[in-house]
């Protein structure tokens, strides 16, 4: 006998197939929820990929260096830092303007460590949003005003006793405990600036308050040029090592010669057969200003980019530099797609440890990708030159012929950033001491 409609709605088909449907508008909510997941995860990686500045910080033994005997690159970047042939090199801290930390870095009321220079300072920006650089240790008892240390208003407040020192001027300006405030209660101020959206430190080795100035980037200050990202890496060797390089034209059709997608190993990219299918050209000329900008060496440089033979459109890059000082290149670019500039900077943490960054600043018509990939490619040719620096010694003395008189010229120019009591290095018992 058919079952009534009625009596089938009271059957298990009558409870089983509602139960049915609402698992399946579950399970499709779940697979929905999981597929969601993995596109939300790809469609993130293309926005950073499109849209973000690329940050990139390579470590001292990530670069330039090849493991021996199972040994970490790590081990093998200490044990060359140790036995490192150093030469009769000059003096390990010029004069000049340095990189201390980037604009976006440092926040209203913020305070941070740094050693560079061979001086530990405390880098603090006070709540009228002007940036300080003092020296980190507190006079009192020595705690360090870097760690812990509070900014009250333009001043820094020691964490250890409550002393607060002036950023200005480094005075002191308050003893919580104490109505009486010694004369010598102080400690040192050093000239800095802001501009380029970065923080400049001015140090001399006879305490002369700065003869000159960082280049100010117009472009940079009115908008006009954007923030595309930076690169960084730690080197080991002196600063004239790399600094020279500037200078040193006949590298450019060797070292740097092979495509980028030969890599940074030398024992593989200088392989003729990279040459044959691809190659970077090069042209350049470098020469010391005089009078008011004795101080920059210029440099121009131009680029292409063949394949078996052919020019491929579009690459061609023209740059110009300013080599401002010891530690600071601005390399304005322009190409088919834009212009822009680099600004270059490289600040000794240590007499033969040394930081060096690269900050890419664009027009609107460089895509970021692009723009990216700018400066990626200018960090893989970097790389080849830090797997020579990371392992070569100075030359005081070097065997130079017709076409490398611009090392020596280089070498009188730069010798105007170090004075009397500009520090030096001694070897004494395997250890760097300076």
């Amino acid at each position: 006998m058919l079952l009534k409609l009625h009596d089938f709605s009271h059957s298990v088909w009558g409870t089983t197939l509602p139960l049915f449907a609402t698992t399946v508008q579950n399970l499709n909510s779940w697979l929905l929820a999981a597929c969601s997941l993995p596109l939300g995860y790809i469609m993130l990686k293309l926005w950073k990929l499109f849209f973000t500045p690329l940050e990139m910080k390579r470590k001292l033994h990530e670069i330039g260096y090849v493991s021996e005997e199972k040994r970490s690159l790590k081990d093998v970047a200490n044990e060359y830092r140790k036995r490192k042939r150093c030469g009769d090199i000059p003096p390990v801290y010029p004069n000049g303007w340095f990189h201390v930390f980037d604009s976006h870095e440092l926040a209203v009321s913020d305070v941070k460590y740094i050693s560079v220079l061979g001086e530990h300072l405390a880098v603090f920006r006070g709540t009228d949003g002007v940036a300080y650089i003092v020296n980190a240790y507190c006079p009192h008892l020595g705690a360090n005003l870097g760690i812990g240390g509070q900014v009250v208003g333009n001043c820094l407040q020691c964490p250890f006793h409550g002393w607060v020192f002036r950023g200005e001027d480094g005075k002191c300006a308050k003893i919580p405990y104490s109505d009486k405030i010694p004369d010598c209660a102080r400690i040192k101020a050093w000239p800095c600036v802001e501009k380029n959206s970065t923080i400049y430190i001015w140090y001399h080795a006879e305490g002369i308050e700065p003869t000159w100035t960082p280049d100010d980037i117009e472009e940079i200050s009115n908008g006009t040029w954007t923030y595309r990202g930076f690169t960084q890496h730690t080197i080991n060797a002196h600063i004239e090592d790399t600094s020279e390089n500037g200078s040193d034209l006949a590298h450019l059709g060797h070292l740097h010669s092979s495509p980028i997608i030969s890599g940074t190993d030398l024992r593989y990219s200088l392989s003729s057969w990279w040459e044959q299918f691809g190659k970077h050209k090069w042209h350049a000329e470098w020469k010391p200003l005089e009078n008011d900008e004795k101080h920059v060496g210029y440099l121009r440089l131009t680029h292409v980019l063949s394949i078996f033979g052919y020019i491929i459109p579009y690459t061609d890059f023209h740059l110009t530099a300013r080599q401002t000082g010891p530690g600071l290149v601005f390399m304005k670019w322009r190409s088919s797609v834009g212009d822009g500039i680099f600004l270059h900077s490289i600040t000794p943490k240590e007499p033969l440890l040394q930081i060096m960054r690269h900050s890419l600043y664009a027009s609107w018509t460089v895509p970021t990708i692009l723009a990216k990939f700018f400066l990626y490619a200018e960090a893989l040719q970097l790389e080849r030159d830090i797997m020579i620096w990371n392992h070569k010694t100075y030359v005081s003395r070097p065997l130079l012929v017709k076409e490398d008189q611009l090392i020596r010229k280089h070498r009188r120019w730069y010798s105007q950033f170090f004075s009397e009591n500009s520090p030096r290095l001694s070897m004494k018992k395997e250890t760097l001491d300076w």
